[in-house]
């Protein structure tokens, strides 16, 4: 029995009396009916079948002030049962704080492809930063631009010189944690090279070329950048990456947002562009929950399933906090 649809417009409001079986196929009829008329009420009393996609339906009437006549029973426990499961679905949602990314020189905010798509699929609000790698400031305003284009509280994510930038960016007040992949990790005064100047210089230093202000890495330096990669996911790093300005790591850092927000580390054990002991002197410095991966500078690309375990980690413990605090 297809759905009837008859329009009321006498004795009271207008409204919209359905009669027959009400399916989903039928329900851009119902609401362009609805509109038309004007229609204030809907009146299921000789509505014989619904399906849940009508329910739901039914959910966004009421919630849009239609009121709805001779319910049936069954009909309006299904509706009460759905509505609840909505509202449980955008609490868990909402109760998850967004994950910002800030990426490291010779690399660009996709570096994250990895880890976007996974979180996105748990509900995650996800967002990578992209800035020019022109100046620290910069870098760290667009960071903050693309946190204001998430819900709040957020974790900031920085790999390699990203560590710089979430130090700085983390201290605004909508940052509940950071996490930290083989990055760079200043004090307030200190500058992303301070100490790296105390370690020993890193193998990709001896494949750069410095030309038109910015630093290169050379074809055979992406072996030291990302050497556990294969070989046609290297070709695509080398080609695809971005050239920092030369004195980039020269600005000093105002404030670190690590002495006030709980923090996560990732270890390289094997990176040969930021050093492995610089980044355990890091981690410790700091007091981070810290995680030691066999890895090169590229955990995110190399051990994609190990960095999400660790964002996924300091996710459930900014939100146990979040719930603690309501």
């Amino acid at each position: 029995m297809t759905l009837r649809m008859e329009k009321i417009s006498t004795g009271r409001a207008p409204g919209l009396r359905l009669a027959g079986r009400m399916r989903a196929n039928e329900l851009d009829s119902v609401s362009s009916h609805i509109r038309e008329h004007g229609a204030t009420w809907v009146d299921l009393e000789e509505v014989g079948l619904v399906d849940v996609e009508s329910v739901r339906f039914l959910v966004r009437c009421e919630v849009a002030g239609v009121e709805l006549h001779h319910c049936p029973p069954y009909v309006r426990e299904w509706m009460s049962r759905e509505a609840n499961t909505r509202k449980e679905s955008i609490m868990s949602k909402q109760n998850k704080p967004s994950i910002v990314f800030a990426h490291g020189i010779w690399a660009d905010g996709s570096c994250f492809s990895k880890l976007i798509l996974p979180l996105q699929a748990e509900g995650y609000e996800v967002a990578s930063s992209q800035y020019g790698l022109n100046t620290f400031s910069a870098d760290v305003a667009t960071t903050l631009y693309t946190l204001g284009r998430v819900s709040r509280p957020a974790i900031l994510v920085g790999h390699s010189y990203g560590g710089s930038v979430i130090t700085a960016a983390g201290t605004d007040d909508r940052v509940a944690g950071l996490v930290y992949i083989a990055a760079l990790a200043p004090d307030a005064g200190e500058t992303s090279q301070t100490q790296q100047d105390k370690f020993p210089r890193t193998d990709v230093f001896s494949h750069i070329e410095v030309a038109d202000g910015r630093i290169w890495m050379l074809r055979d330096g992406v072996e030291c950048f990302a050497g556990d990669l294969p070989q046609d996911e290297q070709k695509l790093v080398w080609a695809t990456h971005y050239a920092p300005a030369v004195d980039l790591f020269n600005a000093k850092v105002e404030g670190a947002a690590w002495r006030s927000k709980p923090s996560w580390y990732i270890v390289a054990k094997n990176d040969r562009t930021v050093h492995p002991e610089l980044e355990r002197f890091f981690a410790k410095r700091m007091g981070a929950t810290t995680r030691e991966l066999d890895s090169s500078h590229v955990p995110m690309l190399s051990h994609p399933k190990q960095v999400l375990d660790v964002i996924r980690t300091a996710a459930r413990a900014v939100q146990g906090t979040a719930a603690a605090l309501r």
